[in-house]
């Protein structure tokens, strides 16, 4: 007869035995960063059997083998829209010479070409949206005035006074005979049920989820589509930090006024917005319900004037390498006055703190913001910690003060600036699947440095004696925080 000890001895046996296994499959099988490896095998030696079910809902990899099942025609398409712009600019012909930031930071955009396929568009007219209001407007009314197709996707829609307002607006598009297709993720959305779309659906729209829960479990919890854009009747983009709900209009009072950064686009870049879109949607879909391109409506014409060279730059966990990383960090390598970024987490790896370490040391100044209103405590603590790295190297950090400052943004030289959805932490370079633009335009550039000087009046200098005036409760939690962040 087996006794209580034995049955206990066999069944810590085999959790050493699955705890092993585990630790096998991180190390030698899945190609993980060094400090995340590490962080997942403290997870499993600390936490034997939670560890084992946090692996499972959060650690697992994603296959990269044509994750979006992209056929070999479109492939080779694109391919060939990729090499001869290379072509172009290793040539240094056409408007890589014609347009002088584009000539200046030809190196940049060779990197996002040969990284993520992302093309250089050329005639772009941009609106910079700094205020909720101001974006939900501009949204509102370029969706009223669709007279062919609205896609739309967002990372977060609240069932709330303005997802419900934004809902009814896309049924009312429906209804006039406007094709609507609605995308958003399973799980920043998961106040969401399918009766919430019953009007919308029965009027042709189209609705779906990312990575949708099966029986009330989300086995993919730990990669979330982040993604914010918009793109109506072919001719109109969307793209930036702003989910949907009315915190983003700055009525919650948790967080107060809500400082963020979304592109009103129109011209050629609006393409690449639908591309993506495209390539989301069908991921949603069952194979047999695919979107063919043809069904899409996309931009006919293009701007008379040459302004605003724009990449869409994408990454994910089914990405090879982090795109969006890499192309901020050779931003930073590319600056020689002054960088500005705008982030609420900022949890970098060690390759992008070295980069601005090497920046601050050879003379370039580096501008940053973060809120001090968090929104997740171990994510805000090592934030703050990270920050307060780069004031020792001198420079220049706030916190933001009037509420929470939710943009994402950076902006080299005044010349050239990213915006988008992709944070400065481990979850936006390779968990979940961002979106940024990279406009090569000073106007742009410009108006996102104004708006960061306009919020230092909402802010207060981060410097080393307010620092180290923190409790050693704090400084515990930074200690803890950092020690996850290859996780966070």
């Amino acid at each position: 007869m087996l006794t209580t000890e034995i049955i206990l001895s066999v069944l810590g046996m085999i959790l050493i035995i699955l705890n092993m296994i585990f630790a096998i499959t991180i190390i030698f099988f899945e190609r993980r960063d060094i400090g995340s490896t590490w962080a997942w095998l403290l997870v499993l030696f600390f936490l034997p059997l939670v560890g084992f079910f946090i692996y499972i809902f959060f650690g697992r990899l994603i296959k990269s083998n044509n994750f979006y099942q992209v056929d070999e025609e479109r492939r080779i398409e694109y391919a060939h829209h990729v090499q001869q712009q290379l072509d172009e600019l290793d040539a240094r012909q056409d408007l890589f010479t014609s347009d002088p930031l584009l000539s200046k930071y030809r190196r940049l955009a060779r990197l996002n070409l040969l990284s993520t396929n992302a093309l250089v568009t050329y005639h772009n007219a941009i609106q910079v949206i700094h205020d909720g209001e101001q974006k939900f407007e501009a949204l509102f009314h370029d969706i009223d005035a669709a007279t062919s197709e609205i896609n739309i996707q967002y990372y977060i829609i609240q069932n709330d006074s303005l997802g419900q307002a934004l809902i009814a607006a896309l049924t009312e598009r429906a209804k006039q005979g406007v094709r609507v297709r609605l995308l958003y993720d399973a799980v920043g959305s998961r106040g969401l049920r399918r009766h919430h779309f019953k009007e919308l659906l029965a009027h042709g729209g189209e609705v779906k989820s990312f990575f949708p829960s099966r029986l009330g479990i989300n086995f993919r919890v730990n990669n979330r589509n982040h993604r914010k854009l918009c793109v109506i009747d072919g001719e109109i983009g969307y793209i930036g930090g702003f989910n949907v709900g009315n915190e983003y209009l700055g009525t919650n009072r948790q967080f107060g006024y809500w400082r963020d950064v979304h592109l009103r686009i129109r011209g050629e870049a609006v393409r690449e917005l639908l591309e993506r879109f495209l390539l989301d949607w069908n991921r949603s879909v069952p194979t047999k319900q695919k979107t063919e391109k043809e069904a899409f409506v996309w931009p006919q014409g293009t701007l008379d004037t040459f302004a605003a060279p724009v990449q869409i730059v994408t990454s994910g966990p089914n990405s090879t390498t982090e795109h969006l990383k890499n192309m901020l960090v050779k931003m930073i390598t590319e600056a020689k006055d002054a960088i500005y970024i705008q982030t609420p987490y900022f949890i970098p790896d060690a390759s992008f703190l070295d980069a601005c370490r090497i920046a601050l040391m050879s003379g370039t100044k580096i501008h940053l913001m973060i809120p001090n209103k968090p929104d997740h405590m171990f994510v805000y603590w090592a934030t703050y910690a990270n920050a307060a790295e780069l004031v020792r190297y001198g420079a220049d950090v706030y916190t933001y003060e009037k509420g929470f400052l939710h943009a994402k943004t950076l902006v080299i030289d005044h010349e050239v600036a990213s915006i988008g959805t992709t944070n400065i932490d481990a979850r936006s370079f390779h968990l979940n699947f961002e979106i940024s633009a990279l406009v090569y335009d000073e106007t742009v550039a410009r108006s996102v440095i104004e708006a960061f000087e306009r919020d230092t009046a909402c802010a207060e200098r981060l410097t080393i004696e307010r620092y180290e005036t923190r409790t050693k409760w704090i400084r515990f939690k930074e200690s803890v925080s950092r020690l996850l962040s290859p996780i966070l």
